[in-house]
């Protein structure tokens, strides 16, 4: 058994959907898994609609829905000739009983009634792509995950208990693959009680390392629109490099310094049972992408970078006689936890404590007054952190070029770098 996971790019449309079908058809005599996204940017779409029910806007809501509706079926008439079809009741199904929904009373909860209606994008995008492939020979089932997927009742955010878990996917789930060749279900999302739940950050690639790690799977492949993972973000550097293979713990190595590659939390159920990570071109399917695996023989031969811009570099000096040791450590995160404040970087001397936060997600203000009775508070702004696995100094020369260097932090396979763009007077 194959587990594969196309996001929301993949299915964005009539063609995209005929591209995963095609792509799938090239391994007709395997037993497939498929984990599908909701199409195109119908997450964001699901949000506004969620807004809108909080807020008690019914013409909005109702204006949402009908034009959630209007791109469904505006798909599913371009992949099937017959509009007689269930796959139209279904999505409709959907859609008139999310419209009936806002006349419920509210729970008071944000987060679980957010989890009930966005989570509806992957019922919709898994029924008709499951429906489409039914329709052109292939033997498919739809699999509500909202059933196999068993959560804590931390909504949006929500904890696997993977013995439930793997007990439902075992009992009901690789079991039908004795009738059929592909079982498609929906990422993001399980269940709790009988209420949604919503897996959080990439909660769809998870659901593909859960569904693998609970069936044993043979290996996963996600499937994006780009050629497999590269060492650097193209966006802020050139001559990027395909990585043709690396280790999983390399992996969540680079996902913890900020790079755009697979979460940790679905590489790490993969790495427990040793089941190898593909990530392929949808666009070019033959290709062989990128394989995450056990091995870390060959995690040396490309230095990666991960840029993260946009930085604000604080500074925390005691205003008395003491020293930055245990108790001032503790004092100081217990005040950056009530900004919820998200540490990039960190170094400490004797008298100074300094952080790298993400300045647009940060209330400067904010940091000053909760510090401002027992600290001298120095900030700098507009800078950028430049993280390097497998650094030498050309690499180190190459990022800084035409920029000061405002810190640093080295290891023997880490380089981490806060730089500004140096300004010629």
């Amino acid at each position: 058994m194959k587990v594969f996971k196309f996001g929301g790019a993949s299915v964005k449309d009539a063609n995209a959907v005929k591209n995963v079908a095609s792509i799938l058809s090239f391994y007709k005599d395997e037993k497939l898994g498929v984990v599908i996204s909701a199409m195109g940017k119908t997450t964001n779409a699901m949000e506004k609609i969620i807004d809108a029910y909080w807020n008690k806007s019914k013409e909005e809501f109702t204006s949402l829905i009908e034009e959630r509706r209007r791109f469904h079926i505006e798909i599913i008439d371009e992949l099937f000739a017959d509009s007689s079809l269930h796959i139209y009741e279904e999505v409709n199904d959907v859609l008139d009983g999310l419209l009936e929904y806002f006349d419920r009373e509210a729970s008071g909860n944000y987060d679980f009634e957010y989890d009930q209606i966005v989570g509806l994008g992957e019922v919709m995008s898994t029924k008709i792509v499951s429906a489409y492939l039914s329709y052109n020979g292939m033997q498919s089932k739809w699999m509500d995950a909202r059933k196999l997927i068993f959560t804590n009742d931390t909504f949006r955010e929500a904890e696997l208990d993977w013995e439930i878990t793997t007990k439902n996917f075992r009992a009901n789930f690789k079991p039908e693959f004795e009738t059929v060749d592909i079982l498609v279900t929906q990422g993001f999302v399980g269940s709790n009680n009988g209420a949604t739940t919503t897996l959080g950050r990439e909660g769809s690639d998870f659901t593909a390392g859960i569904i693998a790690y609970c069936c044993d799977a043979e290996d996963v492949t996600i499937w994006k629109d780009v050629p497999g993972m590269l060492n650097a973000d193209p966006k802020w550097f050139d001559n990027t490099v395909k990585l043709n293979q690396i280790s999983f713990r390399e992996a969540i190595e680079l996902s913890y310094y900020g790079a755009s590659v697979i979460h940790p939390k679905t590489i790490k159920p993969l790495q427990n049972k040793e089941i190898p990570l593909h990530v392929k071109s949808f666009i070019d399917p033959h290709e062989d992408g990128t394989v995450i695996q056990s091995s870390m023989s060959k995690d040396h031969l490309v230095p990666s970078f991960i840029f993260k811009m946009n930085q604000i570099l604080f500074s925390f000096t005691p205003k008395d006689f003491s020293f930055i040791v245990e108790k001032n450590l503790s004092d100081i995160f217990d005040r950056l936890s009530k900004a919820n404040a998200k540490i990039n970087l960190m170094q400490n001397s004797a008298l100074n404590f300094s952080i790298l936060l993400d300045e647009d997600k940060v209330n400067t203000e904010e940091i000053l007054d909760l510090f401002g009775d027992h600290y001298y508070v120095k900030f700098n702004e507009g800078l950028e952190l430049v993280t390097i696995r497998h650094y030498d100094q050309a690499t180190l020369d190459r990022v800084t070029v035409d920029k000061d260097l405002v810190l640093q932090q080295k290891t023997r396979e880490t380089a981490r770098l806060i730089v500004k763009q140096r300004i010629d007077i």
